[in-house]
């Protein structure tokens, strides 16, 4: 349809300049009001649509224009109306700008999408093919196979009043929205890898049962599908290729409706568990300059993305996904701060995962710890109140910043992934390094007045080997993502335990079983926030693929009909032991002080004789057996001290016989964990010495003396 054939078909509707203020299509007792930003196009163009998203019926030039935005008011429209916009402009990829008014484009502040897309080349601003590559131009309509906003009701206010208190003994819990629930047997077919089927009956007594007191969701908001993948026939599973960061992602609706979302948070809510949305801010689905048009480049490529300096036709590219959305413009940091508001206060979230948030902090100069990102959030009435956590690098320089974000934020530890299984399976040297992990990674966290709480512990991730393959696997297994093995992360530290992949052996099968316990001990053990991955308590495996990020299919689900329910009840009495002693959850960092109150220190590491380390004992490879004896903090003031203290020993070496400290008057230690017998008893201590096994966890804890043996 010409534009002079659009015009001409504005008697329908009533139109008016509108206002700026608001960003988005949004409703009024008499039309709509559009506004969006552009601050060098010449022209925008608002399209509207039939309700099937086929037919352009209608293109109202918005000649109204407030600084950089512009805007128009359609009386007459309500709800439901499809809509787009179209940029005029220069196209001069040399000086920044790919202007292309036969792109279709979404709304930037799009609530909701409808449709899919349909890849081709008329969804490039260029000619594909073409021997000038992005430097043609591509006159072709992309309006067929475009997805398209569609205009919603305002929403009501999340009630503050729903959402849970923070928890004292955090445990999160990572999850796709889709492989938690996809093959589950008692959630409803229907809903099954949805928004409602996340938060199903089923799976909220599972989640309580663990203990868990966050959720984690993978990416949701919408997301597209890389052409590359379509083409191999496969999705992107994980959605880290976002398109629009204020519409949930429809595929995970199972009645199309913004409400599924909101409910589904209503239900983790009445269940006493937060919801932490993981968030892609970092770069958009356009890719580089080699990338289609769909939104942010065809609206203002020059203000939406960091380009060269030194060749504007080309994208920074510190993501590895093409592009870097360029949050030093205000108008970009405006649409990512309105975002994650309205996440918050309409659709109710409790925090935030950033995805490679060290792009979010960079600045002209590198990562900026007080740039304008961090900055923003951090005195923002709304989100300085919320759950922070980064994901501390990306692969620019200069790209790995952990340690370095400030308060409030978390960070994802990876140095407690790595150290922990490589001290599990077996290295020498590693004893000082697994000691620092446990105590929650103070070399990296201890400044600033940042709490212990800050390391995020996990020992697996999406990203990555889930448990049971990294006690399964040597190397990744990657060919059914279409790239000969080639993606995937090559250093996973782990050990097949002797076969690779899938065995009967039940010895094997035995040692694969202990690690596992180990590595979980180990995490549940350790001062910080630990983070578990959904369907590692019940020894889901992705058959060694350790990037299923385009495994949208029973390697990617979680399996449930092979539960492995002894491992699933080890952890949960792992998830109970953390909350019952809170020695194991201390905001302050442990550094062996001594506290007035009793003149005992609140950390003391030991060898297995009872003695303390010298300087030689941190550098010898032959101890592996690290003890600890914990205490509250002496910090924390003496009429504020619960039950303690705990005894701990790691040992990824032979048996050894371990001397006990001695046991105040009235008092006697106690077996509660031995990670080689998982349904221990809780049991007296008889002597001052205890047997620990080879490749063991064990935890002792004083008990009034004498005791009768009981059930953790």
């Amino acid at each position: 349809m010409s534009p002079s054939a659009a015009t001409s078909r504005q008697n329908y509707y009533t139109l008016s300049d509108g206002s700026p203020k608001d960003l988005g299509a949004v409703p009024d007792f008499d039309g709509v009001n559009f506004a969006v930003f552009s601050q060098n196009a010449t022209q925008l163009d608002l399209c509207l649509f039939s309700d099937d998203g086929r037919k352009e019926l209608q293109r109202i030039p918005m000649t109204a224009r407030s600084g950089d935005v512009w805007h128009v008011h359609v009386g007459g429209l309500s709800a439901g109306a499809k809509y787009g916009f179209r940029a005029h402009g220069p196209y001069a990829p040399e000086e920044g700008h790919r202007f292309n008014p036969n792109k279709l484009l979404l709304d930037p502040y799009a609530r909701k999408i409808s449709g899919t897309l349909r890849w081709s080349d008329t969804l490039l601003g260029y000619k594909g093919g073409s021997s000038r590559g992005d430097l043609s131009f591509d006159t072709r309509d992309s309006a067929f196979a475009m997805p398209k906003a569609e205009v919603v009701h305002s929403l009501p206010a999340y009630p503050p009043e729903r959402r849970p208190k923070s928890p004292d003994v955090p445990l999160n819990y990572e999850a796709h929205v889709k492989g938690l629930t996809k093959t589950h047997p008692q959630i409803a077919r229907a809903i099954r890898g949805s928004f409602l089927g996340m938060s199903a009956p089923p799976m909220l007594e599972h989640l309580t049962a663990l203990g868990i007191t966050t959720v984690q969701i993978m990416p949701a908001q919408a997301f597209l599908d890389d052409r590359f993948l379509v083409e191999k026939n496969l999705r992107n599973y994980w959605g880290y290729n976002t398109i629009g960061f204020f519409a949930p992602e429809p595929r995970y609706m199972s009645q199309n409706q913004i409400w599924e979302f909101q409910s589904m948070v209503a239900a983790f809510h009445a269940a006493g568990i937060e919801v932490i949305m993981d968030v892609v801010y970092n770069h958009t689905a356009e890719g580089n300059e080699q990338g289609p048009t769909l939104s942010f480049r065809g609206l203002d490529n020059a203000s939406y993305y960091r380009l060269q300096s030194n060749n504007r036709r080309l994208y920074d590219n510190d993501t590895g996904t093409g592009n870097v959305v360029n949050m030093s413009h205000p108008y970009v940091l405006r649409m990512v701060m309105d975002s994650l508001r309205y996440w918050v206060e309409i659709m109710g979230v409790d925090g935030f995962r950033f995805d490679l948030a060290t792009t979010l902090a960079r600045g002209p100069n590198g990562f900026e710890r007080e740039g304008a990102f961090l900055q923003a959030i951090r005195q923002d009435p709304v989100l300085r109140g919320v759950k922070l956590i980064a994901e501390p690098w990306d692969i620019g320089p200069g790209g790995y910043q952990l340690g370095a974000f400030p308060h409030p934020f978390l960070e994802l530890n990876d140095r407690f992934r790595d150290e922990v299984r490589r001290f599990w399976t077996g290295e020498s040297h590693l004893t000082p390094a697994l000691a620092t992990r446990v105590l929650g990674s103070s070399d990296e966290f201890d400044h600033a007045a940042r709490d212990a709480l800050t390391s995020v512990n996990f020992v697996t991730a999406h990203d990555g080997f889930t448990l049971e393959d990294v006690v399964s696997y040597n190397t990744k297994h990657n060919e059914a993502n279409g790239e000969d093995n080639r993606d995937g992360h090559g250093a996973n530290f782990s050990d097949n335990c002797g076969v690779e992949g899938p065995t009967e052996d039940p010895l094997i099968l035995a040692k694969r079983a202990l690690r596992k316990r180990n590595l979980m001990a180990t995490m549940f053990l350790s001062q910080g926030t630990p983070m578990l991955l959904a369907g590692d308590e019940i020894g889901n495996t992705q058959g060694g693929n350790n990037n299923a990020y385009a495994q949208d299919n029973a390697t990617g689900w979680i399996d449930w009909a092979k539960t492995d329910t002894e491992f699933l009840d080890f952890i949960g009495r792992l998830s109970a032991l953390r909350h019952a002693h809170p020695v194991l959850h201390q905001r302050d960092f442990l550094h062996g002080q001594t506290r007035k109150s009793d003149g005992m220190r609140d950390l003391v590491w030991l060898k297995p004789d009872g003695t303390a380390p010298g300087d030689a004992d941190w550098h010898d490879p032959a101890w592996r057996a690290l003890c600890v004896e914990i205490r509250t903090s002496a910090e924390v003031p003496a009429g504020d001290r619960e039950a303690d203290p705990l005894w701990c020993c790691f040992n990824n070496g032979e048996a050894v016989t371990a001397t006990l400290p001695a046991a105040p008057a009235g008092h006697a230690w106690a077996l509660i964990l031995d990670t080689t017998d998982p349904a221990c008893r809780v049991a007296p201590i008889h002597g001052p010495t205890l047997d620990i096994p080879a490749t063991s966890t064990i935890v002792a804890a004083l008990i009034p003396h004498p005791t009768k043996a009981k059930h953790l």
